[in-house]
């Protein structure tokens, strides 16, 4: 369910912004996203686009949290260019936490142009 759009006033949800810009532009991806577990600890990634495997940086960062052993995610946030977060990604993001878990996408400064939940 769409929600208002508003700034991260939390200083653990500024954070994904934060490391999901500096992963985007390390790596110079079409995208960064940072996940936080139930235990707080965050994974940062970026979009995978090899010949032979493409995965969005949130698929990258519910794997990362995946294989360090999460039962579940607090948050989410994408950051780049698109307009809308995928479906994929929503489920993705579900089949991990379930549903409500807040997803936020944002422009590339950072700035959050819309957010759901799962």
């Amino acid at each position: 369910m769409p929600a208002d759009p508003a700034a991260l006033t939390d200083p653990d949800d500024a954070k994904l912004v934060t490391l999901a810009r500096s992963t985007r532009a390390r790596t110079r991806a079409e995208e960064g996203a940072c996940v936080r577990d139930l235990d707080g600890r965050t994974y940062a990634a970026a979009t995978v686009a090899l010949p032979t495997l493409r995965l969005s940086a949130i698929q990258v960062a519910v794997a990362m949290a995946v294989c360090s052993g999460a039962r579940g995610l607090e948050a989410v946030l994408v950051l780049g260019d698109r307009a809308t977060v995928e479906q994929a990604d929503l489920s993705v993001v579900r089949d991990l936490a379930g549903p409500g878990v807040p997803v936020h996408l944002a422009a590339p400064d950072g700035t959050v142009v819309a957010s759901l939940t799962s």
